[in-house]
């Protein structure tokens, strides 16, 4: 066989996975967070883009009435004779309409504006222009600028003192000793945000060069701060330190907190023998249990809670069905400036670095804003579907909630199974029966008991199962195989294993120690 060279056409279709591409599909799996951040790093990269902000939109509100507000009370002739396109900034629409000579004309507008503000000399007169009065009422928390809404009272707001900041205040106006005062601020240091001592003690010791006798009494003089519990080494001393400034450290008591293993277990007749007490006299130990704090710290500010904003509402329409729509708050606003983009080209002339420089901006803020148009109009069908699929669970309650898996969703709306995945991750329905992450209408299916019936979804099984078990009488507490009975008698065939399952991922104590917990409490009300 001779070797020969030869040339050969070919033509063949495949998907390349260019860094724009990658970059789409990361934009459908962030959050709302995750999403602004990314938006605000890109605008500090790229100066063509602008992200448009509720603050940004108020204050330039604000500019434009403090403005007019300026004009109208006379000040000065030269400044009651310009045009408002002359003073003002240009709306949002006008951003990819503007022409190179509006943006020049608009700078110089500015740099007129602003040169004089902090002048070098003559500051009183110049402070009196008519200039610097609409700049000052233009600031940001103005309350003639903005009619007093330029600011958040939230603002003035004390903050919170934190578990550490409570806990040094004691420590000054408790120890005068400095070297106790160090070893007391040592082992505050260890406090986690429980309340509780996360260090070694015995290591505490050594380290400082102390005696233990020295830092046992120092540790006794902390465990007495407010709230009661703070330095506590386990559970049970926590506890221990909350009953005795109670005056209820009696020996049963003791007993009882020593031998919490048992308390979990709801072994009540172990604990009854332990304490020497009988049932009723153990429900009221019990109880005093219960109103105890196991993690005194947290009650102090650790840390800013974040509200979950619902990227999807979900509303009655008027003809009966649902009206899907994107929460406005999670769509961030982005523009690209079309008039400074023009600007700095004119200006450029042959400088090819410039050039490629500023056009690689206006391709990514073009692209950007392209790729969240895509995103927007992809979680709206995905949650369209979803509404559609689950109409039943809107109507009537968690009951009624259908087995559903993302690849009947993906097939229903043309795409793929990654895709719905990636949408519905870190996204948030609100519906008129509350908040729900998009997944958890994602369900697996369990079979129905009748031939040809529908199948259930495990939620609704769950929920099923809470309510039974919250429905039955102490004297006929329901094991597995009861739930499995009813459960069947309604259409649903599961396995004894599987409502185990679930009974215990929703922390359901067995049907042995669910009766005794509703017979002692039965007692207990007759008494």
């Amino acid at each position: 066989m001779a070797l020969s060279a030869s040339l050969h056409l070919r033509q063949s279709q495949s998907l390349v996975m260019t860094p724009q591409l990658m970059q789409s599909i990361r934009l459908l799996q962030f959050s709302h967070v995750e999403l602004t951040r990314f938006i605000e790093q890109e605008a500090e990269r790229n100066p063509l883009l602008e992200l448009v902000t509720p603050d940004s939109e108020h204050n330039g509100e604000a500019e434009r009435d403090g403005t007019n507000a300026a004009r109208n009370e006379g000040f000065g002739d030269e400044q009651g004779s310009r045009t408002a396109g002359e003073t003002s900034a240009p709306d949002d629409g006008d951003w990819a309409s503007s022409s190179p000579a509006s943006g020049e004309r608009l700078k110089d507008e500015l740099d007129g504006r602003y040169e004089n503000v902090f002048p070098d000399d003559h500051v009183m007169e110049r402070a009196a222009a008519p200039e610097f009065v609409d700049n000052w009422k233009s600031m940001p928390g103005n309350d003639r600028g903005s009619g007093g809404e330029g600011y958040d009272l939230d603002d003035f707001a004390a903050r919170a003192p934190t578990l550490r900041d409570h806990v040094a205040e004691q420590i000054a106006f408790t120890f005068a000793d400095p070297s106790e005062r160090l070893i007391a601020t040592d082992i505050a240091d260890q406090l986690d945000a429980a309340g509780y001592i996360a260090g070694d003690l015995a290591e505490t010791a050594e380290r400082l060069a102390i005696r233990p006798e020295q830092l046992e009494s120092v540790l006794g003089r902390l465990q007495e701060f407010e709230p009661a519990g703070l330095f506590a080494r386990s559970l049970s001393e926590c506890l221990e330190l909350q009953l005795a400034r109670r005056n209820r450290l009696d020996p049963a008591m003791a007993a009882l907190v020593n031998n919490l293993e048992l308390l979990a277990r709801r072994d009540f007749a172990a604990l009854t023998r332990l304490c020497g007490v009988d049932e009723e006299d153990l429900l009221e130990m019990l109880a005093e249990i219960r109103a105890l704090d196991p993690k005194p710290g947290t009650r102090f500010e650790t840390g800013v809670s974040e509200l979950i904003v619902p990227d999807v509402s979900v509303k009655p329409g008027a003809d009966g069905g649902w009206v899907v729509e994107l929460n406005p708050e999670t769509l961030p606003r982005v523009l690209v400036n079309q008039a400074y983009y023009a600007t700095v080209n004119s200006k450029l002339g042959k400088n090819a670095a410039g050039q490629e420089f500023i056009s690689e901006c206006m391709q990514t803020a073009n692209w950007l804003v392209r790729s969240l148009d895509q995103r927007a109009r992809t979680i709206t069908k995905v949650a369209s579907e979803i509404v559609r699929q689950q109409d039943a669970f809107l109507l009537h309650g968690v009951d009624h909630l259908r087995p559903l898996n993302l690849k009947a969703v993906a097939d229903a709306i043309g795409m793929h199974e990654s895709t719905v995945s990636r949408v519905t991750s870190n996204k948030y329905m609100i519906t008129p029966r509350g908040v729900f992450e998009l997944k958890y209408f994602f369900t697996v299916s369990i079979a129905s008991a009748q031939a040809g019936g529908d199948a259930h979804s495990a939620e609704s099984v769950r929920h099923r199962i809470r309510v039974l078990i919250d429905q039955e009488e102490p004297a006929a507490v329901l094991s597995d195989d009861d739930l499995v009975s009813l459960l069947k008698q309604s259409g649903v065939e599961i396995a004894r294993r599987t409502v185990a399952k679930y009974r215990e991922a929703m922390s359901i104590p067995s049907s042995v120690q669910r009766r005794r917990e509703k017979r002692a409490r039965a007692r207990a009300a007759a008494v």
